[in-house]
């Protein structure tokens, strides 16, 4: 210790991301030793907080806490148990699963889980699945650099993110409703993150894989300031209005959409507008503005005769009938020399949600398929907007980029 600078700041920032109180301190007039007392019920996380911290050549183990096994669930499990050796080689990171749940049963391995074999597992040794005992679990287990993963849509699942913080976990989600909910929940998720010195990556709520939310607050931490942003983020309605163009009608290019997977098994849960509208609303808070849901300005897409109607195929009568209305507007943006989009503009606070005819001298005029793509305005990229474009939608993309979240909490 004489002769390093900085060890007990090691020592003592370990212990304190790992929410490990420091009841006394001692150390002796030859600087040789520092000794520090702590909870006993804190001695393990303590002892293995501190050896990942100054044992660099041995791995970093990050336990992980698993919720959520459907198709993204099940193609990040995959992800990381081929990604195994990949990370301890360089990376010197271990990734332990320790528990995982779902709907239907639960499992918890502090050993880890085989990967491999996870639903066999789960199966033979799970028990039946009870969120409130599995985050009680979690935080009763105390194992050092935890995280949390949750791969659902679910809202009851978000009712725990600050509980899990204040136990010093940290969150990797997919889940956008926690960020796009009422502001004073996106704002307590951001002062909780603060105080108990966790990290709480959220990538994939904006975009799937696509690095948006990290090029935003990249912007933002250099000094820049987000002037303005325009982005299509639904890989449904992009693929849309891509494909409409030249004789084909607005009701077949859904009917097709639906076909290739591209929306759900209702369509309106997609044209609706309102997963765009919460992808926006997080985009917006994450550039420093205090928006709502009703600050919102959407325009609809569809007919109220198309979003009222009965049944699947009901809608899809009602959208056929409402072909004229479509054709019109088509046929108007070609008339001059223009496509149209549905876009979502965020301008110094203000957002809006609505469908616009562009030229070519737009950076979404060359869109195709079923891509996202945003384009920020700032005062360094005013005259030409940094653009990022890509897939916004898929297990695979979306996966890779929680997984990319898990790996940025290991390297914290």
């Amino acid at each position: 210790m004489r002769q390093t600078k900085g060890l007990s700041g090691k020592l003592f920032s370990a212990l304190g991301r790992n929410g490990i109180n420091v009841v006394a301190i001692a150390q002796g007039s030859s600087e040789y030793n520092i000794s520090v007392v702590v909870k006993r019920h804190d001695l393990s996380k303590a002892l293995n907080a501190v050896h990942d911290a100054f044992f660099i050549r041995t791995k970093k183990t990050l336990h992980v806490f698993y919720l959520g096994t459907g198709n993204i669930g099940r193609t990040l499990l995959r992800q990381i148990a081929e990604h195994e050796d990949y990370l301890l080689e360089h990376r010197s990171l271990k990734i332990k699963v320790v528990a995982i749940t779902n709907t239907r049963r639960m499992v918890f391995d502090e050993e880890g889980i085989p990967l491999k074999c996870w639903e066999n597992y789960l199966q033979e040794h799970g028990e039946p699945a009870s969120l409130d005992k599995f985050i009680q679990r979690m935080q009763s287990m105390n194992l050092p650099n935890s995280v949390f993963i949750d791969n659902s849509a679910s809202a009851e699942v978000v009712k725990h993110y600050e509980d899990i913080f204040t136990s010093s976990i940290s969150i990797v989600t997919c889940n956008k409703i926690g960020n796009s909910s009422e502001y004073s929940l996106y704002k307590r998720f951001k002062d909780a993150v603060k105080k108990y010195g966790v990290d709480f990556f959220y990538e994939t709520n904006v975009g799937a894989g696509l690095p948006i939310i990290s090029t935003l607050h990249d912007l933002l931490v250099s000094g820049d300031k987000i002037l303005k942003i325009e982005a299509i983020l639904s890989g449904t309605i992009s693929y849309i209005f891509n494909a409409f163009k030249g004789d084909r009608h607005f009701y077949e290019i859904v009917r097709e959409a639906q076909a290739k997977g591209y929306t759900e098994p209702d369509p309106r849960d997609d044209l609706s507008g309102l997963d765009f509208m919460r992808k926006m609303l997080i985009l917006a808070r994450d550039s420093g503005y205090a928006v709502e849901m009703q600050d919102v300005e959407m325009e609809p897409i569809l007919p109220e005769s198309c979003l009222k109607a009965p049944s699947v195929e009901a809608f899809y009568e009602a959208l056929r009938q409402e072909d004229a209305h479509f054709e019109a507007m088509k046929k108007k943006a070609e008339a001059e020399g223009k496509v149209l989009r549905y876009i979502g503009v965020m301008d110094q606070g203000k957002v809006s949600i609505k469908l616009h005819a562009i030229d070519a001298s737009h950076p979404f005029y060359f869109l195709t398929g079923s891509d996202n793509i945003i384009a920020f305005t700032t005062p360094r990229y005013r005259d030409c907007p940094l653009v990022v474009k890509g897939p916004g939608a898929g297990a695979e993309v979306t996966a890779a980029g929680v997984f990319a979240d898990l790996v940025k909490v290991g390297a914290q």
